[in-house]
């Protein structure tokens, strides 16, 4: 099985930092994208950021010049350090990963569980 275990939501005032961290763990030969996504309430699912297996990043328009993604490939591990934040940046965030179970195996996507980020004004 793959999991992936997210931590460091929270409540915080507005103009405040936060950093997101998810940890892939279980079956894994290999994993390729990771991202970051938001869901607020009453709207869809929608892009913040991703970043590829060599580093390649990409960020929602909404997000750039406060938010930053990064990995560890050692660790499995994708962050997002979100600094400035705005009550619009309020919702529920997901970690995605492609991960690869095994040699004999394709990419999949998995999801983490979401956590949740508040920002107060």
């Amino acid at each position: 099985q793959v999991q992936l275990v997210e931590s460091g939501g929270g409540l915080v005032q507005a103009g405040a930092s936060l950093r997101l961290s998810c940890a892939a763990s279980g079956t894994i030969f290999s994993i390729n994208a990771m991202g970051w996504y938001r869901q607020a309430p009453g709207k869809q699912r929608a892009l913040v950021a991703t970043i590829s297996s060599g580093g390649t990043t990409d960020y929602a328009d909404s997000v750039k010049g406060r938010f930053t993604i990064s990995r560890d490939n050692a660790k499995n591990t994708v962050y997002l350090q979100m600094n400035s934040l705005k009550p619009e940046d309020t919702a529920v965030y997901y970690c995605n990963a492609d991960v690869r179970p095994s040699r004999w195996s394709s990419y999949g996507s998995y999801w983490g569980q979401g956590t949740q980020v508040t920002v107060s004004s």
